[in-house]
């Protein structure tokens, strides 16, 4: 007799209740359950492989897959949402309907948790950028005007997820309401029970009825973030017991749930590559949690990518931009390979199944190439890339100002990327350029166009001029006469903090905290331009000037063709290259940075194509003159 699947058995003969907590546990349809879940992030793996990566899932025993919802990717403009349906950069990531319904159709529940907040090491902990220009708005709390856009939002998303209920037939068993919301203070008080309570309100207005739940680490926030007659769920590394037992201290009749099981961990640039918990230590951790008994939701099971500039920061005393790769140290890689963990875990869970249901052959993995070295066979230098802007991203402004508050795209403001600040001056042989306040984030000085400031070159250098790390910084600029010139100040947005005190989510990029003054005198009446860098723009660049950029230093873009019969995973190496952004056929790959520890970009297969592959980089400093592929990461060296 063959086993049946996760659907026919819980499913069969019909369905007449959903997720139940109750004392001894859980039960879907009125069977008994122990949730088995993994995090998976749609948005952070080509739309092809989805259904490889949930296939993995299941193959590894879990039952469920749980993932984050991104606002900022689902409505990046006000008003104008984008499920799968959009012409923007992400769009082909974002059809979260499809994604739903196919984890079922891989046999698998599904969790999902939709925010408004995620964190989830992602830009802004998945805010829109936009709402930053809404003058008094306090995020992640109950004022007015915050609940309005929160409101408008969840009204489009929700109604989705509506039918795709497992009481409706569908794979949704559970909803979280926010996410971690007992860090939002310091002292570990909530100030705003209100805001969870208009949350769960909505849900309930559009149609969820399945189970909701909350969840933070219980040792350190306690119910902080609960509301009452919500399960309360754990996150953690380790200590499971410590956390279990106070959980059930804190709901004794409810069962234990881990939301979080930290199966890793994740980098910063400019640091080593954060180590994680031994692999030994890692099993012992998920068998006991197992055995307490509670269930378990790996975050992550696999990773994937930050793509383009969705890599978020965290403010540790300063502010710690996060790499590009996602791999997280998971039991499936950056690019969806096995790993030891993979297999450990397949081996644990299968001891602690409540029921035996069929599960899938392993599938394949992807094939990873390393192509040969291409020669850089064209560039544009900073200038040329200036003329190809649109008109509608240039403004004439009396002053410095933030990049979301800029007066573009009908009150959007600048989300990514870069924003540069030009003006004609009157340079002495010897001058002095001050900037007010602190730079946000990092800042490239040019004078008729040649590199001033200097290049990245250690991590001390962001104790510096240009960077985050001082206030009212100074530089000096030296001339060979006195005379008028165009300067340019170049200020990246290197990732929006995704999680910490309510205090932290100020986080308008560029230059606003102050006037910038040159010999003194304050400058004023600024060309400003808006570099979002995004995929319209980089497929409309032309006029290229043959071969690699003759300048020693500054910001340039390079451009190399892939030509390709067979397309395949492959990591393109950077160890050539400072500091900047690569795209392939328009999309952007992701920040790169010598210092590392990243020093490659997963390029999936599905991004590539049979024939002509354009491949950019926008180098900050000092561009090489090749692009070279391998067929496997170098994320960086583990600490010891």
């Amino acid at each position: 007799m063959s086993l049946p699947t996760l659907y026919q058995h819980y499913v069969l003969p019909d369905i007449n209740s959903g997720l139940d907590p109750k004392l001894d546990g859980f039960y879907l349809n009125g069977k008994k359950i122990s949730i088995h879940s993994g995090a998976l992030h749609y948005f952070r793996v080509p739309q092809a492989y989805w259904r490889d990566r949930l296939r993995k899932y299941r193959a590894a025993g879990l039952n469920a897959v749980e993932t984050y919802v991104p606002w900022n990717l689902h409505e990046a403009l006000r008003d104008v949402y984008d499920f799968g349906d959009g012409e923007n950069d992400f769009s082909e990531f974002l059809d979260v309907v499809k994604f739903v319904k196919m984890a079922q159709e891989e046999d698998l529940f599904v969790i999902v948790r939709p925010g408004p907040y995620i964190c989830a090491e992602w830009d802004f902990g998945g805010l829109p950028s936009w709402i930053l220009n809404e003058k008094g708005v306090k995020v992640r709390t109950s004022e007015s005007k915050y609940m309005k856009r929160v409101t408008c939002y969840f009204n489009k998303l929700l109604p989705l997820f509506a039918d795709l209920q497992f009481t409706k037939g569908g794979s949704i068993i559970a909803f979280q309401i926010e996410n971690e919301y007992g860090s939002i203070n310091e002292d570990g008080t909530v100030p705003d029970i209100e805001y969870l309570k208009q949350l769960k309100e909505i849900f309930e207005k559009n149609g969820l009825v399945e189970m909701f739940f909350t969840s933070d680490t219980p040792s350190i926030r306690r119910d902080a973030g609960t509301l009452p007659g919500v399960l309360q769920t754990a996150n953690f590394k380790v200590d499971p017991e410590k956390e279990l037992n106070l959980l059930k201290e804190l709901q004794p009749n409810m069962p234990a749930m881990v939301m979080e099981y930290w199966t890793g961990a994740y980098d910063h640039w400019l640091e080593p590559r954060d180590s994680p918990e031994p692999f030994d230590v890692y099993a012992d951790v998920l068998e006991r949690i197992l055995i307490f008994p509670s269930s378990v939701n790996f975050y992550m099971f696999h990773g994937g990518t930050s793509f383009g500039f969705m890599s978020g920061a965290d403010v540790n005393k300063n502010y710690q931009a996060d790499v590009t790769s996602y791999d997280y140290v998971a039991p499936l890689t950056e690019s969806g390979d096995y790993t030891e963990k993979y297999y450990k875990t397949k081996e644990i869970l299968a001891k602690y199944q409540s029921v035996t249901t069929k599960l899938p052959d392993l599938p394949t993995v992807s094939q990873k190439a390393a192509y040969p070295t291409l020669e850089v066979i064209g560039h544009l230098d900073f200038w040329d890339i200036l003329d190809q802007l649109p008109a509608d991203l240039k403004v004439m402004l009396p002053n410095v100002i933030n990049m979301e508050n800029l007066p573009i795209k009908n009150g959007n403001g600048q989300s990514y990327g870069y924003i540069n600040y030009r003006k004609k001056v009157g340079l002495k042989t010897i001058s002095t350029l001050k900037v007010s306040g602190y730079v946000q984030d990092a800042a490239m000085v040019l004078v008729d166009g040649e590199l001033k400031s200097k290049p990245l070159e250690t991590k001390e250098d962001i104790n510096g001029f240009g960077y985050w790390m001082k206030k009212d910084t100074e530089l000096t600029l030296n001339s060979n006469k006195a005379e008028e010139k165009t300067l340019d100040i170049i200020v990246e947005n290197w990732g929006r903090v995704n999680f910490g005190v309510l205090a932290d989510f100020d986080q308008r990029k560029g230059l606003w905290q102050g006037p910038v003054y040159l010999d003194g005198n304050e400058l004023k009446d600024w060309e400003i331009y808006a570099l979002e860098f995004d995929s319209k723009w980089a497929k409309s660049l032309i006029n290229w000037k043959q071969g690699p950029s003759i300048r020693k230093k500054g910001p340039s873009v390079s451009r190399v063709i892939l030509n390709l019969s067979v397309p395949q995973d492959t990591f393109i190496d950077l160890r050539g290259w400072l500091k900047g952004i690569v795209f392939v056929n328009g999309f952007n790959l992701g920040r790169y940075c010598h210092l590392g520890p990243l020093r490659t970009l997963y390029l999936p297969a599905p991004l590539l194509k049979n024939g002509q592959n354009e491949i950019l980089v926008f180098e900050h400093f000092k561009p090489d003159v090749k692009v070279s592929f391998l067929d496997h990461p170098i994320l960086g060296n583990l600490k010891p």
